[in-house]
């Protein structure tokens, strides 16, 4: 039977998701059927939202990863 695991964070956070999602992989014994993820769009902070300059600042956007697998 198929299982799914999911991982969230924020794209900062990748080396650290990245970790987190191997030492899962490693701990658990999972056979991986599949990985897929998915990025939210990012969005132009409040503060800098009406610069004259053109400089826009991107909020840290949000990461999905599933991972469908089978126990071991």
């Amino acid at each position: 039977m198929h299982q799914i695991k999911l991982f969230v964070d924020v794209e900062s956070n990748l080396e650290a998701m990245e970790q987190k999602i191997n030492q899962w992989l490693a701990g658990s014994g999972a056979k991986v059927v599949s990985v897929f993820g998915n990025i939210a769009p990012q969005t132009v902070t409040p503060d800098t939202k009406g610069s004259s300059l053109g400089v826009r600042r991107f909020s840290s956007s949000d990461v999905l990863i599933a991972i469908v697998y089978q126990s071991a």
